[in-house]
């Protein structure tokens, strides 16, 4: 109740944040209810296609979380752990408004699955999605519950742990005596480094085997082996684990020979956020990566077994990943606003800070461009084999 009160009295654009995790979550409850629907006619091939949900449940999820993060209402002010809201107690609210608003997309994509069913008024669009939705059967409401609770649940119990409160680890916390160490470099690097060499070890050592597996990719008739698509499931994983190390060389790469104003700013920005953008921009860098496979194997001839679900997924996966980014984006443009302030007091002409942003969108642009091209086109060959 407590999490609805704030939600009334919130801006817009937090409202209209919530909104969009309302409609992600619309879109993954009738990729669900789809699945389910196709297990009434197709049992044997139902897990297949409740696996390929989980990207897009991820995605969704994964937005929720930055969200909640980026609520002002659920951050510690001076003042209300005196009144019973200290840190613990604002989690649990984030971990409530993130649950109210994946499950307000539940219902809507329950009611348009009804709809779209005939359920309610009879069958729109002259029956067209009666095939698609198995509306000559019975839907059992008991399954299409259970997969409706999964992304509120996923999404509530991952925004709880990722705003637990904790305090902070001494090499968060800068040393003022020494102002020339901003926080300290990501170490995600060599780890995301080798989980992508791992995974096109993986794809290219497995894709020589013979015979198929029940996995469909487009333009392969027999499939794709199951330990290849790991293998690419890794290198985005990679991608994802280095991005905050990726993001702190942009940083590092801005300042070197003898920086000007404008670069160093925009380096020494780019070092301190690299973990609060970074992540999101290795998410938004192993979609693309995915993306490029994906179209590189569309357009090969053979038959494209994904349904016309596909479409829906990918607009899910990467409408919230790119959300995502633009949430952290926002986030850091918050975080130093006093930064800001103290900089045009003093004196800073605005175009100087307009030359740092622009030098650090063409930083991350050029770091993180040519492995997600160059990753995307090695891993669609192993695939197509």
């Amino acid at each position: 109740m407590l999490a609805l009160r704030l939600a009334r009295g919130t801006h817009p654009l937090v409202l209209l944040r919530r909104l969009l995790v309302s409609a992600a979550s619309a879109g993954v409850g009738f990729l669900l209810l789809c699945t389910l629907g196709y297990a009434v006619d197709h049992p044997s091939g139902a897990l297949l296609r409740l696996m390929w949900c989980v990207v897009p449940l991820a995605a969704t999820v994964h937005f929720a979380v930055a969200v909640a993060r980026t609520d002002p209402s659920t951050r510690p002010r001076a003042g209300l752990s005196a009144v019973g809201l200290g840190p613990a107690r604002l989690t649990a609210i984030a971990a409530a408004s993130t649950a109210v608003a994946c499950t307000l997309g539940s219902v809507v994509a329950l009611l348009v699955y009804l709809h779209l069913r005939g359920d309610i008024t009879g069958l729109p669009f002259d029956g067209t999605a009666a095939g698609l939705l198995a509306a000559d059967r019975p839907m059992p409401l008991p399954g299409a519950l259970t997969l409706l609770t999964v992304l509120p649940v996923s999404a509530s119990a991952t925004a709880g742990l990722a705003l637990r409160p904790r305090a902070r680890r001494p090499a968060e916390v800068s040393d003022p005596a020494h102002p020339e160490e901003p926080a300290a470099a990501p170490s995600g690097l060599p780890w995301g480094v080798t989980l992508v060499v791992a995974g096109l070890a993986v794809e290219t050592y497995l894709s020589r085997g013979a015979g198929g597996s029940a996995f469909p990719t487009p333009g392969h008739p027999q499939g794709s082996r199951a330990g290849v698509l790991a293998g690419w499931a890794l290198t985005a994983l990679g991608l994802a684990v280095a991005g905050p190390g990726l993001a702190h060389f942009s940083g590092r790469l801005l300042q070197l020979a003898r920086p000007g104003a404008a670069r160093l700013l925009a380096g020494r920005v780019l070092m301190a956020e690299a973990r609060r953008i970074g992540r999101p921009l290795g998410v938004v860098s192993a979609v693309a990566s995915g993306a490029i496979a994906a179209a590189a194997l569309y357009g090969r001839p053979g038959p494209h077994p994904f349904g016309p679900l596909t479409g829906l997924g990918a607009t899910l996966v990467i409408s919230c990943t790119v959300a995502t980014l633009l949430t952290a984006t926002l986030e850091s443009r918050h975080a130093r606003a006093k930064t800001t302030a103290a900089l045009l007091s003093l004196g800073t002409p605005t175009t100087l800070l307009r030359a740092a942003a622009s030098l650090r969108a063409l930083a991350l642009l050029a770091v993180f461009a040519p492995p997600t091209v160059v990753i995307g086109e090695l891993a669609a060959l192993p695939l197509g084999h």
